[in-house]
């Protein structure tokens, strides 16, 4: 089924995939982002250069319509939302919103998140600003027959993405493994977790595109692999050609030595999740994730080793491991504010 659909984004992490399959699937496929990043499919799509906070670019764009799917990979907050609907409403048949897996119920009640999980965030305010979009979508399709779908991802990973919960999606931890310097995994490493190939999401997404039982549905899209982080590591290590030297360190400790992860690992990486991909896979049978961990990540290994002047190395991220390493060795709690 061929379908005109916009993608706001479009070129990162998640979504260059999921454009990658679009066109593949003979989708008339048109981005509108600030057009930094070229990519594969430069001339094969509708390119809108300009920012996606500009009301009257929205405009502009939403008169090209009308659209069978609109995908909003750049929505994080309630004010940008607005300007969709506001601009986009009557003029596209699905308007799917991404999420974030983020906004279940921190700390979990249950190991198993389901799209019945409570939203509930007090840990991290970028999970909580998803949610107060997802209340607006879920007003906006009861008062106006919005045509929204939500979508969480979960930790969703490509070519160029490293998964990590500590220390960035660079190239920075696999840099530390080949050197043999010590990388963090919090706790004592033993949190269950889920890690999605992008590819794999993409084809969930897909799924779901122009089926009007989607439409007032809330979704998370992942694999069905369930790791603890100190595999995820130990996989990272077998990629990269050299066993890791894995630090345990408390996620309170870390998160006081460094406030700038506090958010992502308490509010998320912190706890086990595994999710039931029930739903989705009601909605769209033939999704199933295919891209194992180990594939995963020697897919990006080998995005990275192609060519080195991809393996940047991030000094800020670095010093600040070595920064909780060397503290959590001390036993120095009271230094972290130093």
């Amino acid at each position: 089924m061929s379908l005109r659909v916009l993608y706001i984004g479009g070129t990162g992490n998640i979504s260059t995939a999921c454009v990658e399959m679009s066109l593949a699937r003979g989708h008339a496929v048109s981005l509108l982002n600030r057009g930094r990043s070229e990519h594969a499919f430069e001339g094969a799509v509708e390119r809108v250069h300009g920012d996606r906070n500009d009301q009257a670019l929205l405009r502009q764009v939403a008169a090209r319509g009308p659209y069978d799917v609109i995908v909003n990979f750049l929505g994080f907050n309630t004010s940008q939302l607005e300007s969709d609907i506001a601009a986009f409403s009557g003029r596209v048949g699905q308007y799917v919103f991404i999420s974030s897996a983020s906004v279940y119920q921190k700390p979990p009640e249950h190991y198993l998140i389901t799209e019945a999980t409570p939203l509930r965030n007090p840990f991290w305010e970028y999970a909580r600003h998803k949610i107060a979009c997802e209340e607006l979508l879920w007003h906006s399709h009861a008062a106006q027959a919005f045509p929204m779908t939500i979508v969480r991802p979960s930790y969703t990973y490509g070519p160029t993405w490293i998964p990590a919960a500590i220390g960035g999606h660079g190239y920075t931890l696999v840099d530390r493994i080949r050197k043999g310097r010590p990388i963090v995994s919090h706790g004592d490493g033993s949190s269950l977790w889920v890690v999605t190939h992008a590819s794999d999401f993409a084809r969930g997404l897909l799924g779901l595109f122009g089926q009007p039982r989607a439409l007032g549905e809330s979704f998370h899209i992942t694999s069905d692999e369930v790791f603890n982080w100190d595999q995820i590591y130990r996989a990272l290590g077998s990629a990269a050609g050299r066993s890791p030297e894995i630090v345990h360190v408390p996620s309170d400790f870390i998160a006081a030595v460094e406030p700038a992860f506090a958010g992502t690992l308490l509010g998320d990486k912190a706890h086990s999740v595994v999710f039931d991909n029930s739903k989705i896979k009601r909605f769209v049978p033939d999704f199933r994730a295919t891209v194992g961990l180990a594939e995963g990540l020697a897919r990006s290994l080998a995005w990275y080793d192609f060519d080195a002047s991809r393996q940047v190395v991030d000094r800020e991220a670095d010093e600040r491991l070595d920064r909780i390493v060397r503290l959590h060795r001390r036993g120095l709690v009271s230094e972290a504010a130093s």
